[in-house]
């Protein structure tokens, strides 16, 4: 009996947990992104509605320096001059602070700003919230502000292409 009851018991604690920790928030495409203000590697503020009239792409990711990351982050960065060309503003986003992110620009080459998410506030407008990484996910954001494309599953390798293909698409 006593067993059915510590089982019980880890079950309720695993229930609650899960619904502490999940995300409530479910953005969906044709949705205006929330706006937000949040420091890039140079303590600098990017604010999502001042970049209103570009496109443009937000995509959060676990961790710096981690090897999905390293790939993802790369593989825009590979991109990045047809992302220019199409006037694309790019923002990755994760909990890490600025001098980690000023790191991962350097030891890869990165040509886009890094925003940190300390407080975990945008990652839960966003839907993206876990308890000690942000979840991978990208947003494509039109002229108008409004969320034309949603990844909740990102190909690292190939994102930056997979970006330049949906945001072409798009306006076709």
């Amino acid at each position: 009996m006593s067993r059915l009851i510590s089982k019980i018991f880890i079950l309720s604690i695993i229930m609650i947990s899960c619904n502490l920790f999940s995300d409530e928030v479910h953005l969906n495409e044709g949705q205006f992104a929330p706006d937000f203000t949040l420091f890039d590697q140079h303590s600098r503020p990017h604010t999502l509605s001042l970049y209103k009239g570009k496109k443009v792409v937000i995509y959060f990711y676990p961790k710096d320096d981690t090897p999905g990351c390293t790939k993802e982050a790369c593989s825009i960065r590979d991109s990045y001059d047809d992302f220019t060309n199409q006037d694309i503003k790019v923002f990755g986003i994760s909990y890490d602070n600025s001098e980690t992110h000023q790191q991962f620009i350097q030891k890869y080459k990165l040509p886009f700003n890094l925003l940190s998410d300390s407080d975990k506030s945008v990652s839960q407008l966003y839907g993206t919230k876990g308890v000690f990484f942000p979840v991978r996910k990208t947003f494509l954001i039109d002229e108008s502000g409004k969320i034309v494309k949603i990844y909740d599953q990102v190909s690292v390798l190939d994102h930056g292409n997979d970006i330049l293909r949906d945001f072409n698409t798009e306006k076709n």
